[in-house]
């Protein structure tokens, strides 16, 4: 079996963001909230800063969570559980749906680094269902200057996301992904997080007369971008903390495992949301993964997420 790379080692403690920074109740104060997604921010930036060697399955969870908020968005019914089997039990190459394909968006967001040119715009677009418009051709140069402005990342973020909302019609989906994007640029991060998507639906982004939902470009848009850095960053951060056990507990069981091929199913484990019960390689069958599968999960070291006695899906 394989060691993990001792540069990024399954037991890493995900940090947790201080209590009084996790917003419990709507923030209006623009200081308060800013002060708030700082803290929040902070400890996030050490978690990404300290690549975790279950970094990937981390960023793909959150992915998940941030395109199951932009498909309740554009009107779709599936839940994260629906949109992990379109994606994951489809037969390789077949196009996951529409819904699905929302999904893809927000997996390249996580698996890239914050940076975007208009070729790769297209494609992003083309995924979240959109058509595409003139005013989308500056977003590649929106994001790459504003990623160098010395505001705030989240102000900068909210900023990007309203330019982005008024540069096509239905384009909301497009300014979240956006905003997350640059965030990740501000940051100066490897790999972009998806994390102000996480929160679009939240009651604590509701505000104003009717606390209705604050969407980009809208007054009082900046201070709810604070608030979704704040709360999506304890979010992150917990989800990180749980992940975490996990690994330490895959770590500690990779010495035990003696199943030929072990280590391609290991590494699936550690880079993504989550690996088919039934994962065929050349060095690994369909029984001996189910086998391993089942190994681990009675070690504590995996979970079986799909709840269901076939069709099993596994993860951190």
């Amino acid at each position: 079996m394989p060691a993990l790379d001792s540069n990024r080692t399954a037991s890493f403690d995900a940090p947790a963001v201080p209590g009084w920074a996790v917003p419990r109740a709507p923030v209006e104060d623009a200081a308060e909230a800013a002060y708030m997604a700082g803290a929040a921010l902070n400890s996030l930036d050490n978690l990404v800063r300290g690549e975790p060697a279950w970094a990937g399955a981390w960023r793909q969870r959150l992915a998940l969570k941030a395109a199951a908020n932009v498909v309740r968005l554009l009107g779709h019914r599936e839940d994260e559980a629906a949109l992990r089997d379109a994606w994951h039990l489809r037969p390789a190459g077949a196009d996951p749906g529409p819904a699905g394909n929302v999904l893809a968006a927000w997996r390249r967001l996580a698996s890239r680094s914050p940076a975007i040119e208009v070729e790769s715009l297209r494609t992003i677009v083309g995924l979240l269902g959109l058509a595409w418009s003139d005013g989308f051709g500056a977003i590649p140069e929106l994001v790459a200057e504003q990623a160098r402005a010395t505001r705030p990342a989240p102000s900068v973020a909210a900023s990007v996301a309203g330019e982005v909302a008024a540069a096509g019609p239905r384009a909301e989906a497009l300014a979240w992904w956006c905003a997350d994007l640059v965030l990740a640029a501000r940051f100066r991060w490897p790999f972009a997080v998806p994390l102000l998507a996480t929160q679009i639906h939240a009651p604590l982004l509701r505000g104003g007369p009717g606390r209705r939902r604050r969407r980009p470009g809208e007054e009082g848009f900046a201070v709810a971008a604070c608030v979704a850095a704040a709360a999506g960053g304890a979010e992150a951060c917990r989800l990180a903390g749980e992940i975490a056990a996990r690994g330490r507990r895959l770590e500690a069981a990779m010495p035990k495992l003696r199943t030929k091929g072990a280590g391609e199913a290991i590494r699936l484990l550690l880079e993504d949301d989550a690996v088919s019960g039934s994962l065929t390689t050349p060095a690994l069958s369909r029984w001996a993964a189910r086998r391993l599968f089942e190994r681990l999960q009675a070690l504590e070291a995996v979970r079986e997420l799909s709840g269901r006695p076939s069709f099993r899906l596994y993860g951190l």
